[in-house]
């Protein structure tokens, strides 16, 4: 019994200093070694919120982002995802650290090559359309981007699994818009894009009115990229001014479902999920030495699938686990999460902090086990996000219970102002319990509300360093909920490639 507890709490450990360490800085982009040469299936952020469009509180809204620091205008391929990859977003509905529900995308591409009439010769086009998109499946789009959607239920790999459907004709093949080429190209792509938010029927789902989006949007995480992983090159007690968002003229891919809350909670005595996203590919390649005339020709996959990039909570990979773990770190599962105990019993995060910045009073918290690191990172908060018996594992943890809080009166802190002297205190001035870390909304502000819960903020007030724990900790690059959309899928049209509305100075696209 002792040895059992003892492997308990190691896990306890490890995931609260994963989720709360590892997360304090950024958005997961290109993580681990072997992911830098995968872009396309590089998970770059999880999202798990109860619904805030108006007349969707019924509904809890999963989102995951793929394909980090898209530039708009990164022609003439742009980014459309891997057809010989599944991506997958899982929901733990009973705190076991295993899934019970996940929803698997495959996606399919087709060459329809466009040619012209070259000195009487029909000639392939380079580009991705000759002429104006301006609807689904355009004959004027080279390429036809779609995708299916199955639910698994229990284990991802052996569980039975079931297609999604539309719910227009009970078709299980979905359209994706292709990207945002720029405005001369797609004149009215935000019109467009909307026209790819399909209505579903979930397999085992009784409730109605499921929608699914997958497709490029606006990068909607904020932070001071280059300065944070340069030492933290700034000052982070300074002003919350706004400044150094590296990723504010960037697009990413997103993944969004929005599902009936009865769909993904175990029944309504257990209102709590767990969610996570992987991306796995084939575990054999063979690069084709002469491709044939097709874009899926140059490399031909097979065997098993191999997960090659997981994400709950952002960014911890890039600073809790070693670098000769991190690709590790990408092809494990939560219920394993024991195995990086030992870069994560002590984190690493506010000591650093305090060697760079002790002479402006940083200090680390000395308090070991960081329990407060425990339940609001990886257990949940006891009465608030956590689930009973729960397994630690490092995922995001949604209360479906708690209360949504209107676009307009959100807190870009989240819950963090709910706690007061180190226990929750849900009518503490500008508390918003339905934010970061009782699940993840797009606004939340996730860098400064977890470099201030490093910093021991959330510990009871005669564990906190003195003078330290209570810093506005920051980047300096804001998030809220102004940035975003009120309406499924929240975040926002994608930057265009070309910006440039004066079509008619070099002549406008064809019909």
């Amino acid at each position: 019994m002792l040895d059992r507890f003892k492997t308990s709490m190691r896990l306890t450990l490890l995931a609260s200093a994963l989720a709360c360490a590892g997360s304090a800085l950024a958005s997961s982009h290109a993580e681990a070694p072997f992911v830098t040469e995968l872009r396309k299936v590089d998970n770059t952020d999880v999202y798990a919120f109860r619904s805030y469009e108006s007349g969707r509180d019924g509904f809890v809204t999963l989102i995951s982002n793929f394909y980090p620091v898209q530039d708009a205008y990164g022609g003439p391929n742009f980014f459309f995802l891997d057809p010989e990859a599944l991506y997958e977003i899982h929901v733990d509905n009973n705190g076991d650290a295993k899934e019970d529900i996940t929803f698997q995308f495959r996606f399919t591409n087709e060459l329809k090559d466009i040619p012209l009439t070259i000195g009487g010769k029909s000639v392939s086009i380079a580009l991705r359309n000759p002429a104006t998109v301006t609807e689904m499946n355009s004959p004027n789009s080279q390429i036809r981007e779609t995708y299916q959607v199955n639910v698994v239920r229990g284990n991802r790999r052996s569980g039975e699994r079931t297609a999604v459907t539309n719910t227009a004709g009970n078709a299980s093949t979905f359209e994706k818009p292709i990207d945002n080429f720029g405005n001369k190209s797609i004149p009215d792509y935000a019109a467009y894009a909307n026209a790819h938010i399909y209505n579903i029927a979930i397999p085992g789902c009784s409730a109605t009115g499921a929608r699914v989006f997958v497709g490029q949007r606006k990068e909607g995480f904020a932070v001071n990229l280059g300065e944070l992983f340069d030492l933290v090159n700034l000052d982070p007690i300074g002003a919350r001014d706004g400044q150094g968002n590296a990723l504010d003229d960037k697009n990413v891919t997103s993944i969004a479902l929005e599902v009936p809350t009865s769909c993904v909670t175990q029944n309504a005595n257990q209102p709590i999920i767990g969610v996570w996203s992987t991306a796995s590919v084939r575990q054999g390649r063979l690069i084709n030495r002469n491709p044939g005339s097709n874009i899926t020709s140059a490399s031909k996959e097979g065997g098993p699938w191999a997960q090659v990039s997981r994400l709950g909570s952002p960014l911890v990979n890039e600073v809790v686990i070693g670098l000769k773990d991190k690709d590790k770190f990408n092809s494990s599962k939560p219920e394993n999460d024991g195995q990086f105990a030992d870069y994560v019993t002590n984190p690493t995060l506010p000591a650093l902090l305090e060697i760079l910045f002790g002479s402006a009073g940083v200090r680390a918290p000395q308090v070991f086990p960081r329990t407060d690191l425990v339940a609001t990172f990886l257990t949940g908060v006891q009465g608030v996000n956590q689930p009973p018996n729960v397994v630690a594992s490092e995922m995001l943890r949604l209360n479906t219970a708690v209360a949504v809080t209107p676009a307009a009166q959100q807190n870009d802190l989240g819950a963090a102002l709910c706690f007061v002297n180190g226990a929750p205190k849900l009518d503490n001035p500008s508390c918003d319990p339905a934010g970061f870390p009782n699940g993840r909304r797009p606004g939340d502000d996730i860098t400064d509300i977890e470099l201030r819960v490093a910093m021991g903020f959330l510990l009871p007030d005669a564990s906190k360093p003195p003078t330290s724990a209570n810093l506005p900790y920051t980047d300096g690059a804001l998030i809220n909920q102004s940035q975003f959309d009120v309406t499924f899928p929240y975040l926002k049209t994608p930057l265009p490639g070309s910006p440039n509305e004066l079509n008619g100075v070099l002549g406008t696209a064809a019909p």
